[in-house]
């Protein structure tokens, strides 16, 4: 078997989602709510107590009960994650993205809704990039002299 006819390797989310009810709470507390078109974001670094930032991204997803029915969310959730699995190497590291769709994503052409996804994981890298040298910048707080 040549190595042409071997199908790509597929590159997956399931390392880098947020699954911790904890996690989606501290990322809403320590992000700042961002819009687009057709979802709304939040971009928090992820902080572990006494530890440096991981290096890996994670990703949230959440549907509400206010954009329809379990069929339509779930919809919403796959078209979703597609798209994410496509652009998961534009994930900023060592911070967390939680996307929130709007309804207009169930009808919006998955060759758009790609395009809005890309757009706003390039945002994130970006806002991420400035986060970083912003704390990389400020000056540490004077210890207690003795």
């Amino acid at each position: 078997m040549n190595s042409a006819s071997k199908p790509a390797q597929r590159q997956t989310l399931a390392n880098s989602r947020l699954r911790k009810h904890a996690d989606y709470l501290r990322a809403y507390a320590a992000g700042r709510k961002r819009q687009s078109s057709a979802m709304s974001w939040f971009l928090a670094p992820q902080t572990i107590e006494g530890a440096p930032a991981p290096d890996a991204a994670r990703v949230g997803l959440t549907v509400g009960k206010v954009i329809g029915k379990a069929h339509e969310r779930n919809r919403i959730k796959r078209r979703m994650r597609e798209a994410l699995r496509r652009h998961v190497d534009l994930l900023p590291a060592g911070f967390d993205l939680i996307l929130h769709p709007r309804r207009i994503v169930l009808t919006m052409d998955f060759a758009q809704l790609e395009r809005e996804v890309s757009r706003i994981l390039e945002q994130a890298q970006s806002e991420a990039a400035r986060s970083a040298k912003h704390s990389a910048a400020a000056p540490k707080a004077p210890g207690p002299s003795a």
